[in-house]
């Protein structure tokens, strides 16, 4: 079968890989027929040391059940299913508290010999645990917005509960890629009464005000902050999502924030320090997020975009097959597309 491998920073090909087979009585095999390229991806493709193996690409997919294995109970071949971005067994002490990122016995795709998502076909461990049989044909007009549901509305959702989203709050929203106008969605959704995105290219910020942004803050750094707080009468955003990951939208995220707010960051953090300790400290704002536990949201989720209340689906603005994804990749990287779609 044919996957993607990146072999280091801007070296990602498609190629010939051995066929995705059931290895654990636990496991699925699915045939993919739509998966994406993550912002996350880009953080390798920008900065991989060269390797001769290679690494195996992708988290985010759907696909029809090919095979399972003995033990596999909740699916069958012929589903039609989706997957959060990581495999959990859904019973650990940690998936029953909502927490299916820290499964004790679960695991990342395109590493310990399982497959990347971007390809023709996966080997999914715990698929009782992991896979969701989604109640619609494999082409229906609905897959981009539930592909979403892999990962980047899942964490848009998650970084809005984290940052206490809720009813009559004002909410500040740093960057504007897909998980941020997922996380406007999200805001919207849980009754947000004022949505503030930070971000400044004008085809993201057209989706994010369709999406429910009231605000659009376009500066950075020091006039960033202070728009902000022109916007909230001095006061800061109750709920800040941090989308990002970088020094710059984490400090911007954390000046942003109320006497009393939080902070909902799912942005994967480039730096090893949190700044704005100190003022953080004492102005009593809380410090959440973490990778969303998708598998614990798409439940949740689903029926919304089944009946059309939420489009996260619009976040990809470019189609193409398999073969074009190293293109893909260059065109995310050069913010000629925010995020792009794999049709297989």
């Amino acid at each position: 079968m044919r996957a993607t491998v990146m072999y280091g920073a801007g070296d990602v090909r498609v190629e010939d890989v051995p066929d995705a087979r059931l290895v654990e009585s636990t496991d699925a095999v699915v045939v993919v027929s739509r998966a994406a390229i993550c912002g996350s991806d880009l953080w390798p493709y920008k900065s991989m040391e060269s390797s001769e193996t290679g690494r195996r690409m992708g988290h985010e997919f759907i696909g029809v059940v090919d095979s399972i294995g003995e033990d596999v109970r909740t699916v069958k071949a012929g589903d039609v299913v989706v997957t959060p971005f990581v495999w959990s067994d859904g019973t650990c002490i940690f998936c029953r508290e909502g927490l299916h990122t820290s499964c004790l016995h679960g695991g990342r795709y395109g590493s310990d010999g399982v497959d990347g998502g971007q390809g023709e076909a996966v080997r999914v461990p715990q698929a009782d645990g992991t896979l969701v049989v989604l109640p619609v044909d494999k082409d229906d007009a609905l897959m981009p917005s539930l592909l979403t549901l892999s990962d980047v509305m899942a964490t848009g959702h998650h970084a809005a509960l984290s940052a206490e989203v809720g009813p009559g709050k004002t909410v500040a929203i740093v960057g504007d890629g897909a998980v941020g106008l997922c996380g406007v969605l999200a805001a919207r959704r849980l009754g947000a009464e004022r949505i503030i995105i930070l971000g400044r290219h004008p085809d993201r910020i057209a989706i994010a005000q369709e999406f429910g942004a009231t605000d659009v803050v376009s500066e950075r750094g020091d006039e960033s902050v202070e728009r902000v707080r022109e916007l909230t009468d001095g006061f800061g955003a109750h709920s800040v999502l941090e989308c990002v990951g970088l020094e710059q939208s984490t400090v911007t995220a954390l000046r942003v924030a109320r006497v009393g707010g939080a902070v909902g960051r799912v942005g994967v953090p480039q730096e090893e320090s949190i700044p704005e300790g100190s003022r953080t400290f004492f102005d009593n704002v809380t410090i959440a997020g973490g990778p969303a536990p998708a598998r614990a949201y798409i439940e949740e989720l689903l029926p919304d975009v089944l009946e059309g209340k939420i489009e996260p689906g619009r976040v990809f603005d470019r189609v193409g097959p398999l073969d074009d994804v190293p293109d893909g990749y260059r065109a995310m990287n050069d913010r000629e597309a925010l995020k792009v779609l794999i049709e297989l």
